[in-house]
């Protein structure tokens, strides 16, 4: 008996996976790259300074549980996961300041969770 998914077109289907969710599974060598990790109920990355029209890749992790990162301004979302690293892109393409928050209830402290992206002209 064959299996479903052969190793051959395994990372094939999970970059098209990736791809559906909106997440990148790399991102360009000269783009930059911002970490933010996560962590009841604070990222160590409040604030986050961008350039309108210059793409940067987010790098999310956890240290303690699942946490969210949704940053409905750019309809971006993803999950910070202990262990792993999550690449979120994204190319601003307003100026101003957006609020990205964790929409993945953490606890007392949870409504808290959240940060800014500048984005400047």
């Amino acid at each position: 008996m064959r299996p479903l998914l052969s190793r051959r077109c395994a990372p094939a289907a999970i970059c098209a996976a990736l791809a559906l969710a909106g997440l990148h599974a790399s991102s360009a060598a000269d783009e930059p790259v911002i970490r933010v990790t996560a962590r009841k109920f604070e990222y160590d990355t409040p604030e986050i300074i961008l350039k309108k029209g210059v793409p940067v890749t987010i790098e999310l992790t956890s240290l303690d549980r699942v946490h969210g990162f949704n940053l409905p301004d750019f309809k971006t979302r993803a999950d910070a996961i202990p262990g792993m690293v999550t690449r979120v892109r994204i190319v601003p393409d307003k100026a101003g300041t957006f609020a990205f928050f964790c929409d993945v209830f953490c606890g007392d402290g949870h409504e808290e969770m959240a940060g800014k992206i500048v984005v400047k002209d």
